[in-house]
């Protein structure tokens, strides 16, 4: 047993008061004269004894009432299992995880309401004097100074979600950097209020804790029932087309112990609901729902996913941008005679496509950055400023479909496309030889699956009859082949851009590829996928970001805007490329919060385009680390103490009685109170 105040303990000399009193009795006797002195000497006798045990009971219990009152004020405490008291010279950090994960419920509460209110009753077990700190997810300003219970309780009030979610190491380097400017070296104590989520909360197997310190790790989690969100939305088309049916297939979770039945799914388009589906999703499943939607103009529209999944509500709606029938831009460069107008019959007849086609000889090479596929038709040596260009365009992502002469000069095609990785290229004939069959391409997915989904394709085909006049080694995706294996229009990535290379010129005498069904939609198919489309949606957990801005200089500075919030990111332009840095959570001014939905960027004063952010997906994974599985990983560690369960009605008394001591002055006081009311009888009633 151990005193707060041990200097109390000097007023146990007033026990002595009582022996005093009765040692030396001050009262005056009074004699009183009678006649028969004989029968008062036996009543005499009688009434000393019992009146000196009186005295003592008396004394005894006035003793006994000093010396209670005297130790309660001194405050006694059983010394703890652990063998540590928390004293004011330690510094005492209390985390409370305010990430999104901790809307989850525990008996109709929330998980980040019962962390407050077991931090707030903790509180009273601090001693006057003690130095507390309160650290959040926000790692804002206000956790740099130290405060007493009362202030670090109106604290609490003010605390709300946060989309940061940290790990663990990081929250525990907070703590003790924070302690270190306080010069609190040893002896702190760092009590950690979170859910633990397996997600976020890092790798804890090889966190190792600083054996100064003492850490207690308090769990706040239940049984997750359920949480749905979605997981990623996809065309099912390359691009959007006005006033045509589209479709958009959403991919849903589940995390959740329990299947999800019947969940209304709505897609929202400019704040419009224009579609809905109902979703049944296993439990630890996930499933796809697919939505048909039109649209009647062009430009960037902002599309939505939304269903009520309770109690997890931040992920309920996913935020999304669409680019409705964007201009697909198609330079397109011939040799020295103009060929038959296949490439522009294609490219004319659909107005989402801009065609230009103009001689390979007289193209202004500025004309190549500013397209999105370029396709050279005819073209027999690739050198000079358009060997350059096409390179630069090529490293920036855009698409070039290369049809051969009838006497390409082979050399100057190994060099130009050696680089990459299309190499033994070699002439098979000056003159078309024997036309060959194409084998049928597979129609269940890859370059092909929409192309058949969408048209009378998918039944049996008539395959075109074409003759090779180039052959090469194939370093990519073969798209259509001949029956013995040989390419006829292979297609290679090169990093984000792509290169096609078809056998063959499309003039009749090598084949009747240009003339057969599948023509149309290949170009199609290739013009789309040219487009470098940018996500339709961002996620905060990526922090870092590139898109393509036009209208930019080095001068020029993008700001980010929602509503009445206004960022100015860090950012980097290169050319057309824009990178931009998301501030995070401990960079934001007061009252600045970083929330999923969408984001105007404003150059000079014009909205540029619209962006869409959400949530992490990892905030959404319903798995936690158990109290078991914490006291397993950091069994070995001493300093660490993980607690069963907050929700226990014992706990705050528990982690007093382990941690502070258990308080005995209040029996001392009841003590102190008896023994008063034993004098008192005593008094009364012994007679």
């Amino acid at each position: 047993m151990q005193f707060l105040y041990p200097s109390f303990l000097w007023a146990l000399l007033a026990a002595a008061i009582p022996v005093i009193i009765h040692l030396f009795n001050f009262r005056r006797t009074k004699k009183i004269y009678f006649t028969n002195v004989a029968f008062l000497k036996a009543v005499n006798t009688t009434t000393s004894s019992f009146r000196r045990l009186k005295h003592l009971l008396i004394m005894a219990a006035r003793i006994l009432a000093i010396i209670c009152l005297v130790l309660a004020f001194a405050q006694p405490i059983l010394i703890p299992k652990s063998g540590n008291i928390s004293k004011s010279a330690g510094l005492t950090s209390i985390y409370i995880d305010n990430s999104l994960s901790m809307q989850n419920e525990l008996n109709k509460k929330s998980y980040l309401d019962k962390a407050i209110n077991k931090v707030e009753e903790l509180l009273t077990a601090f001693p006057q004097g003690s130095r507390l700190q309160l650290v959040t997810n926000d790692f804002s300003a206000q956790e740099h100074s130290l405060n007493n219970a009362q202030q670090i309780k109106e604290r609490t009030t003010t605390i709300d979600y946060t989309h940061t979610p940290r790990t663990v190491e990081n929250v525990l380097k907070r703590q003790t950097s924070l302690a270190a400017k306080h010069q609190s070296q040893g002896g702190n104590q760092f009590i950690l209020f979170s859910d633990f989520q397996k997600s976020t909360a890092g790798t804890l197997n090889q966190l190792k804790v600083d054996t100064s310190s003492t850490v207690f790790l308090v769990p706040v989690q239940a049984k997750a029932i359920q949480n749905v969100f979605v997981d990623s939305v996809w065309l099912n088309t390359p691009f959007i087309r006005e006033m045509q049916v589209n479709t958009l297939t959403v991919k849903l979770s589940n995390t959740g112990e329990r299947a999800v039945q019947n969940l209304p799914i709505k897609l929202f388009v400019d704040e419009v609901q224009i579609a809905s589906a109902i979703a049944n999703i296993d439990a630890h499943g996930a499933t796809t729902a697919n939505f048909n939607f039109t649209v009647k103009d062009k430009g960037f529209k902002k599309g939505r996913i939304s269903f009520d999944d309770t109690p997890i509500t931040f992920d309920n709606d996913y935020y999304f941008v669409l680019h409705a029938a964007p201009k697909i831009r198609v330079l397109h460069l011939f040799g020295q005679s103009a060929p038959e107008k296949f490439v522009q019959h294609v490219f004319e007849n659909d107005s989402v496509f801009a065609l230009r086609s103009v001689s390979a000889s007289n193209v202004d090479v500025g004309q190549i950055s500013t397209s999105d596929l370029v396709v050279l038709e005819g073209v027999q040596v690739i050198d000079g400023s358009l060997s350059v260009s096409l390179q630069d365009f090529i490293k920036a992502g855009g698409s070039v479909m290369i049809i051969p002469p009838t006497a390409p000069d082979v050399t100057n095609y190994t060099s130009f496309l050696g680089k990459y990785g299309i190499r033994n290229i070699q002439l098979k004939s000056n003159t078309p030889s024997e036309l060959n069959i194409l084998a049928e391409p597979s129609k269940s997915g890859g370059f092909f699956g929409d192309i058949f989904d969408s048209s009378n394709l998918r039944a049996m085909l008539q395959m075109p009859s074409q003759s090779a006049n180039l052959i090469w080694q194939v370093a990519g995706e073969k798209l259509l082949q001949f029956r013995n294996g040989m390419p006829y229009l292979s297609s290679t990535s090169v990093g984000q851009g792509e290169i096609y290379l078809l056998a063959s010129p499309l003039a009749k005498e090598w084949g009747d590829f240009a003339r057969n069904a599948l023509f149309v939609p290949i170009m199609y198919k290739i013009g789309a996928l040219s487009v470098r489309q940018e996500p339709s949606a961002y996620s905060f957990k990526d922090n870092t970001f590139t898109l393509e801005v036009d209208n930019a200089n080095a001068n020029t500075s993008f700001k980010l805007k929602k509503g009445k919030l206004e960022l100015i990111p860090i950012q980097q332009l290169n050319g057309k490329q824009l990178t931009i840095e998301l501030p995070k959570a401990n960079q934001l001014n007061e009252g600045q919060a970083i929330e999923s939905g969408y984001y105007e960027l404003v150059n000079n004063g014009k909205v540029d385009r619209i962006l869409a952010f959400n949530h992490d997906h990892s905030e959404s994974q319903m798995d936690f680390y158990s109290s078991e599985e914490l006291k397993s990983i950091f069994g070995t560690q001493k300093n660490v103490q993980v607690f069963d369960q907050i929700d226990d009605t014992d706990f705050v008394k528990t982690f007093k009685e382990q941690n502070f001591g258990k308080a005995l002055w209040r029996y001392f006081l009841i003590g102190a109170l008896i023994f008063l009311a034993i004098e008192i009888l005593l008094v009364r009633f012994f007679k």
